[in-house]
């Protein structure tokens, strides 16, 4: 099979080979603390916008980007080899919930922009820093019908996706990103979307970056929530060739082992990454889950003595303590090993 050349990010196999790489954590979790009102979210520029936009998290790229990137530069101090950009929800089809469809690409330019000023300033040569351009699941999906009296309904279709997750990665090339996270996946179809409208993108740019999948298995079935098993899921999405597959979301890390288990156990010849949540959710704690970063640092430098992974971080209830905690716990482990040579080469 020909290897990818990569264009950017080319230093990223080989530190994945070499030894387990440390994803930041929840960015959501970062800006509640806060507790930003209406107006912060708006901003200037938005005051006058006929919507409410408080739970727009995207929008704050555009309207408080120090913001955005002191919570970036709080993780990286934590350890974070690679960070996340705050797009989550930066598609025009999530973006329409606020009538803020036309600001999607901008959205996604500034928020790469952000984190790569972000890694910038923490990169050395022997300690390098990445910016994974995030693309969410979006709140529809292509594969589940929104009305349990019609199963045939659909609110989205693959093209409405298609060219949606186009414009979101454009717009992260565009800024900056050193790879590409396709994550929190509940839809396979919704994914082949992404995944298509990618390989649009490094085709129309001539630029190929790394891409890491991330599902998300919904509860003790096992599976996502468009049905499949995780070995399922694999099967699905592997044409991409991915540099990375893994989970996060959902789940804490002990509920969450049995599936990376699995996943290590199918994916021989990929990268495996792995995100949870700190646990369960609870209202009472400062982050709203109730794992501290010692138990979530714990159970995953087990996933690393297990040789189970090559990524780890965290997602919802995450912090930079956890991070902090996590690099720490699992630095000493020896990375996942795989029959990954194949895949990818560094550009000449």
């Amino acid at each position: 099979m020909k290897p990818f050349v990569y264009t950017r990010g080319q230093a990223l196999p080989g530190i994945l080979g070499q030894r387990i790489a440390i994803l930041d954590g929840a960015m959501g979790t970062m800006t509640q603390r806060l507790r930003l009102g209406e107006a912060d979210y708006r901003g200037q520029r938005f005051a006058e916008h006929p919507r409410d936009v408080r739970n727009n998290g995207d929008l704050l790229n555009l309207t408080q980007p120090r913001v955005i990137q002191d919570i970036h530069e709080a993780y990286l101090a934590a350890g974070a080899d690679i960070v996340e950009t705050n797009t989550f929800g930066a598609t025009r089809v999530a973006q329409a919930d606020y009538d803020m469809a036309d600001l999607a690409y901008e959205m996604n330019v500034a928020a790469a922009r952000i984190a790569r000023a972000a890694c910038d300033s923490f990169s050395t040569p022997d300690h390098p820093r990445f910016v994974a351009g995030a693309l969410g699941p979006t709140p529809k999906t292509a594969s589940i019908s929104p009305d349990v009296n019609d199963p045939g309904a659909r609110n989205v279709q693959f093209e409405e996706l298609r060219a949606s997750y186009h414009e979101q990665a454009r717009g992260l090339l565009d800024g900056g990103a050193d790879l590409l996270l396709v994550e929190t996946i509940f839809d396979t179809l919704n994914a082949k979307a992404a995944l298509f409208a990618i390989e649009e993108v490094f085709d129309a740019t001539g630029e190929r970056l790394p891409v890491i999948i991330s599902g998300t298995v919904t509860d003790a079935s096992g599976r996502i929530l468009s049905g499949q098993t995780v070995t399922a899921f694999w099967h699905s999405v592997r044409h991409a060739r991915p540099l990375a597959v893994g989970l996060n979301c959902a789940l804490g890390a002990a509920l969450m082992r049995p599936y990376i288990q699995e996943l290590a156990r199918v994916a021989g010849d990929t990268f495996i990454s792995c995100y949870p949540n700190a646990g369960l959710p609870n209202p009472m704690s400062d982050t709203g889950f109730d794992e501290t970063p010692e138990v979530t640092s714990r159970l995953l430098r087990e996933f690393a003595e297990q040789g189970l992974v090559n990524i780890v971080g965290g997602c919802c209830g995450t912090t930079p303590e956890h991070i902090a905690a996590i690099g720490s716990a699992v630095r000493p482990l020896a990375a996942r090993s795989t029959q990954r040579e194949y895949f990818y080469k560094e550009a000449a």
